[in-house]
């Protein structure tokens, strides 16, 4: 078959496989038959049987199918065999699964029983715990009921005891009971009274000692304080006497305050006038006040002034040869032709003085100019106390630069834009939590007290108890141009302010020798958001050069520069850096730069 089989004697096959048969035959059959015994296999069957004995070492008969596994070489020797036989096959191969199906159905069967088997013991299991759970139930009930039984049965034979008992013996044992309970609580009522507020000794003992260490601790502490807080006090009783007999000496040696009321008597317009004049002014300023009305007089008796010639040196508009006719202005008539003045210079270029004598020119003729520039120089000259006209001559004379005049303008300006952006209802009245946060908006470099005395400000002569502000009459003038309270205080605040920026500027600076070099990283270091236009005018403020002149122009003392920057409109643009903050709060200074 297949050219792999070969003729071998039947019997051979039967020695090398059933080695344990019984022999079948006699003697001389049997020499016959060992004589063939070296006749070789065929080589399939000894590849088949090599095959099998391979497998069969291979598999683990320890397990629980090993005769499963044990079968499978011998089914896979089986197929060999059926695939190499062709003639054979189909005869073979149906033996094979006559013999798989029987097989199957037989355990199929037996695994059918089992598992019926399996399910009348479960239930049977199941029985067995219900009756279980049953009996136990029933026994613990039975339990019970002996149990109440049992204690009724007592209780019974004690009642027939107590029955049986002499009445008079247990009246008698009740009564010494109850006395003895009675004497039991007024001890007991005894011992509360006598030793209720006693504590164990143990704990007494350990609280005296927590509480000493305490008190040794604290008293001690206590004694450092009161040492040092004695040393304080001598000081303070030395500074004291120090400080008086500075102040004997001060009285001794000062000008008594003067008694401004007495001014009233002589004053044109009597105490009402004066009471108006020096209601909210300093002694300085009070003084200011006086030489003005005294002045006045003066100026008033006048009527010419003396030219004072043509000299390089004089100003432009009062360069004037011989007596100048007074035009006796009064002070609102001056004012008012200050405001035409920058009425109309708005927008001109050129200088103030060449356009103060142009203007009067203009309107007043080249004959009465110089009259109208001698009265009214004198005049502002004269009432330093009227911003109007002291900011007008510090411009006029040099003193100022004219920036300034135009730099509050437009601080005030855009202050009243805030305000009236605000007012929704266009009503001129803001509530103070507006008008605060308007401020805060207008001002964003203020500290918290600074606005607060704008608001303050704001509410000067006010009588009314509501909550509001009317923000127009702040920025209103009286006939003579003196502002509200609330505009001196913008400005106040505005001067202060630029005086702590120049000295920080004059600090960082240092040296006496300034240049052009040497200013712009100074600005740059107390005021690191400048930009670089507000910086260009800054330096030529200075140094009173354009920026193409700056490489010509040589250093100048601190001093000289610090002045010039002082009179312009000089202003800090932007927060103050970190390390300059904390600097000025260990100085206790920043308060007035806190950025809100």
């Amino acid at each position: 078959v297949g050219g792999r089989l070969s003729t071998w004697p039947a019997y051979a096959s039967g020695q090398a496989i059933l080695q344990n048969r019984k022999p079948c035959c006699s003697a001389e059959g049997r020499s016959k038959k060992l004589a063939s015994l070296t006749i070789a296999k065929p080589r399939y069957l000894e590849e088949l049987e090599s095959y099998l004995r391979k497998e069969l070492q291979s598999l683990d008969l320890t397990k629980e199918n090993a005769q499963e596994l044990k079968l499978q070489p011998y089914r896979e020797i089986f197929e060999f065999f059926i695939e190499d036989f062709k003639t054979y096959k189909p005869l073979l191969s149906a033996i094979k699964n006559e013999y798989e199906v029987t097989l199957g159905k037989i355990l199929d069967s037996l695994l059918l029983g089992v598992t019926v088997i399996l399910d009348r013991w479960l239930y049977t299991v199941d029985y067995l715990h219900e009756l279980n759970e049953r009996v136990y139930l029933h026994c613990r009930a039975n339990l019970s009921y002996l149990h109440s039984s049992y204690y009724s049965q007592v209780s019974l034979a004690q009642l027939k005891v107590v029955k049986g008992e002499d009445l008079v013996k247990v009246t008698l044992a009740l009564k010494i009971a109850r006395q003895d309970l009675t004497k039991a609580q007024v001890e007991l009522n005894t011992m509360k009274a006598d030793y209720g507020d006693v504590v164990p000794r143990r704990d007494f003992e350990s609280q005296e000692k927590k509480y000493s260490d305490l008190f040794e601790k604290d008293f001690d502490d206590l004694q450092k304080e009161y040492d040092t807080l004695l040393e304080i006090h001598q000081e303070t009783v030395e500074e004291r006497d120090h400080f008086y007999n500075e102040l004997q000496q001060v009285q001794r040696s000062s000008t008594p305050r003067p008694d401004w009321a007495k001014c009233a008597e002589v004053i044109s317009g009597g105490p009402e006038r004066w009471s108006y004049l020096e209601e909210g002014k300093t002694s300085d300023q009070l003084v200011d006040v006086l030489l003005e009305e005294i002045g006045t007089g003066v100026l008033k008796e006048k009527d010419s002034f003396p030219g004072l010639g043509k000299g390089d040196k004089v100003p432009v508009y009062l360069k004037y040869e011989g007596q100048v006719k007074n035009k006796k202005l009064n002070k609102k008539d001056v004012v008012n032709i200050l405001k035409e003045i920058w009425k109309e210079k708005k927008g001109k270029p050129s200088s103030l003085p060449d356009f103060f004598l142009s203007y009067l020119q203009k309107r007043y003729g080249d004959s009465s100019a110089f009259e109208w520039a001698y009265t009214i120089y004198e005049n502002i000259k004269l009432y330093r106390s009227n911003e109007a006209m002291s900011l007008f001559y510090d411009i006029l004379s040099g003193k100022v630069d004219e920036g300034l005049y135009h730099g509050q303008n437009q601080l005030i300006a855009n202050l009243l834009k805030e305000l009236t952006a605000s007012d929704s209802s266009n009503s001129g009245t803001l509530m103070t939590e507006q008008f605060n946060l308007a401020l805060r908006a207008a001002f964003p470099l203020k500290s918290s007290d600074q606005i607060q005395e704008l608001i303050d400000a704001s509410r000067y002569k006010t009588e009314s108890t509501e909550d509001l502000i009317d923000y127009r009459a702040l920025f209103t003038e009286d006939e003579e141009g003196n502002a509200e309270p609330f505009i001196a205080k913008v400005r106040s605040q505005y001067a202060s302010e630029k005086q702590e920026y120049l000295r920080e500027l004059r600090n960082e600076l240092g040296h006496a020798e300034v240049k052009v070099d040497d200013l712009k990283p100074a600005f740059c270091a107390i005021d690191p958001a400048i930009d670089d236009l507000t910086l260009d005018a800054y330096i030529c403020l200075a140094f009173q050069a354009s920026k193409e002149q700056w490489d010509q122009t040589d250093s100048l003392p601190v001093d000289t520069v610090v002045e010039r920057l002082l009179a312009g409109d000089t202003k800090r643009i932007g927060p103050l850096p970190e390390e300059l903050y904390t600097s000025l709060s260990e100085r206790g200074e920043a308060g007035a730069y806190a950025y809100s």
